[in-house]
């Protein structure tokens, strides 16, 4: 299960951010993926999550974690 995830990952990754632009320089590359990254994980909503995003989803699973522990 864990291998879907990842692939669909790098299928995205591909499809709407490397395939869509040239790079000039190594630079641009990490600027255009870091930026990438940070959208997908913070601002782009995930089917899997039902419309929430990975960092929403993270944030919850530590609320709990810390509501448990107290």
């Amino acid at each position: 299960m864990d291998n879907v995830m990842i692939e669909r990952l790098w299928r995205s990754l591909k499809y709407e951010c490397l395939y869509l632009q040239e790079f000039d320089s190594i630079k641009a590359l990490k600027t255009s993926l870091h930026n990438w990254f940070q959208f997908y994980n913070e601002a782009r909503p995930h089917s899997t999550f039902n419309g929430r995003t990975p960092d929403h989803v993270y944030n919850e699973g530590r609320l709990g974690q810390l509501k448990l522990a107290a």
